[in-house]
């Protein structure tokens, strides 16, 4: 791991540079130097070193990248912190409703004993995949950026922002939902703006979650309700991700603190007890952008640099793994037979495998959000009336399950748990 970054001078021939260090990034060179470790691997991100640290949020792994995960020898150093989602609710009301029915409920398991769906900290994630990565002699380069480079017939020459030249077969973009790589490779997106911003924090309260999430639809956008581990003191722990109209958003984060705890009240409850806001919540603006190529010469774009969704389904970072184990497993076996791992028939093979699920995925959300985000009656009653009627459906159930665990469709291999 490289801290300096004259130390980035001395590093001439790579085969995969991967840009952006979060846990796409940091997945992609694990995948790839694990299952060829004759592959010249390194990592560069423009943020400083630890800054990954400071992350205080969380995110849900599915199923199937908990497999994946584990296929690449970090699982078993995540788990033990990592909360399982043993059952989903839904609900479809107002703020004000004094009572909140319950339209669709989900068994929290895929198979006996795995659940479709765990909480990992951030920080557990982004760290445990950083030890592994040294592990294997995978050099991350932080704090410097990518500021241009250079495409010919035999690889990619990469210009850092210090003045470091870096020279590869395939350059990895996974530098996030405003990269800079995609721009510079001359890639335009699909974009609009929901007009809504997602505030996340961490909420304590006097009761076990018992492993349940919630997800309520309410007029302004979803209020989710995430189960997490509780802390070394044993306080209780949940997740909030919670979708507002962005001015009313902007308000809450950075009004009265009164305020925002009286509104998460009344959205929350008090069904586990009395309840307090553990960390300083953040908003994030809310888009769909997704890249009209996934490819180009030399490049490939992965996670959000690709596609950033509506955490509706809370499928974003699930993609992302999705992406790293279906690139992987194209490099890998395109390495295998001599190919070359930057050339475009090989990338294009990803391509095509990843455009047409995030598509789908991307106007799936789209419609979810459309659909729930709002407080028309009739639409209400009709949706209300669709919710209950899965409920009453144990195949669509397992079918929703299957999709938001990630096994369903055209599954890589890492998130079946097997290797490349």
């Amino acid at each position: 791991m490289v801290d300096g970054k004259a130390d980035a001078k001395n590093r001439t021939a790579l085969d995969i540079l991967v840009a952006g260090a979060g846990y796409v990034g940091l997945a992609a060179a694990v995948s790839l130097k694990q299952a060829r470790p004759s592959l010249a691997v390194a990592v560069v991100d423009a943020a400083p070193a630890g800054v990954w640290q400071k992350d205080g949020r969380a995110s849900a792994i599915a199923a199937a990248a908990c497999r994946m995960l584990d296929q690449l020898g970090v699982w078993a150093e995540i788990a033990p912190e990592a909360q399982a989602i043993t059952e989903m609710i839904v609900t479809d009301s107002r703020p004000s409703d004094p009572l909140r029915p319950v339209f669709l409920t989900f068994d929290g398991e895929v198979a006996p004993g795995e659940a479709f769906a765990h909480m990992v900290a951030n920080r557990d994630l982004n760290g445990a995949l950083r030890r592994r990565a040294e592990t294997l002699g995978i050099d991350i380069i932080e704090g410097v950026a990518v500021s241009a480079f250079d495409v010919n017939g035999a690889g990619i020459t990469v210009h850092l922002a210090d003045g470091a030249t870096l020279k590869a077969r395939l350059l990895i973009a996974a530098d996030g939902v405003n990269s800079k790589l995609r721009d510079m490779a001359g890639i335009k997106t699909v974009k609009w703006d929901y007009g809504q911003s997602g505030i996340v924090c961490t909420v304590a309260h006097e009761r076990p979650h018992n492993g349940r999430a919630e997800e309520h639809f309410l007029p302004a956008g979803p209020f989710a309700t995430l189960p997490l581990k509780s802390d070394k003191d044993g306080t209780h722990r949940s997740s909030i991700v919670w979708v507002e109209r962005s001015e009313d958003a902007e308000k809450l984060v950075d009004g009265d603190d009164l305020v925002f705890e009286h509104e998460l009240e009344q959205r929350f409850g008090l069904k586990l007890g009395e309840i307090r806001v553990a960390d300083r919540p953040r908003a994030w603006p809310l888009g769909l952008t997704i890249a009209r190529d996934f490819v180009a010469p030399r490049i490939a774009l992965a996670g959000d640099a690709a596609h950033g969704i509506h955490p509706i389904a809370g499928q974003g970072l699930n993609l992302g793994f999705k992406d790293v184990a279906a690139l992987a497993e194209v490099v890998v076996e395109a390495d295998r037979l001599g190919q070359d791992v930057g050339a475009l028939d090989v990338l294009e093979r990803y391509q095509q495998w990843r455009r047409f699920d995030t598509l789908q995925m991307g106007i799936t959300t789209d419609v979810l959000n459309r659909l729930f985000s709002n407080d028309i009656g009739p639409l209400r009653a009709v949706r209300d009336i669709g919710l209950g009627l899965v409920e009453r459906m144990p195949r669509l159930k397992d079918f929703f399950i299957r999709q938001a665990s990630g096994l369903s469709g055209d599954t890589p291999k890492l998130l079946k748990g097997e290797a490349i």
